[in-house]
């Protein structure tokens, strides 16, 4: 939860290019300082969580990007910390190059590769389960 006592809300892009994934490594001074994660963030109070994530993608990235289904959908406890309902979509295509604007490190890493990189923990199940599939998750 947040310091109001409300869950968090964030939503995350799954985006592919010639079959790898593009993950961020937080910064230095961020909470969780140095983890990997899948680019998206926080959907502000009246937002929609695709238009968020949309949002967040040009952002931290300056991208354009064109928001596909709902793939996968975690609700976490980190100790201590906030409580997030986090929220995966596919996007299918996006305009523009991907620009390091906020993060430590911005890489395209390859789905059987992704356990190797140290994730939040909320990220943590997804990243396994793409891995040991070997593909992104369908909408249900």
């Amino acid at each position: 939860m947040d310091s109001a006592g409300r869950r968090l809300r964030v939503s995350a892009g799954l985006i592919v290019r010639d079959g790898r994934l593009l993950i961020c490594q937080r910064g230095a001074n961020d909470a969780f300082p140095l983890k990997w994660e899948f680019p998206g963030g926080k959907v502000e109070e009246g937002e929609e969580p695709a238009a968020a994530l949309a949002r967040e993608l040009r952002e931290e990235l300056g991208i354009r990007a064109t928001v596909g289904a709902e793939v996968a959908r975690v609700q976490h406890a980190y100790p201590g910390g906030p409580e997030v309902d986090l929220v995966f979509y596919s996007v299918p295509a996006f305009a523009g190059e991907p620009a390091n604007r906020r993060f430590a490190a911005v890489t395209w890493a390859p789905l059987a590769a992704l356990p190797t990189y140290d994730f939040l923990e909320a990220d943590r199940p997804l990243v396994s389960r793409m891995a040991q599939e070997g593909r992104l998750p369908e909408a249900p």
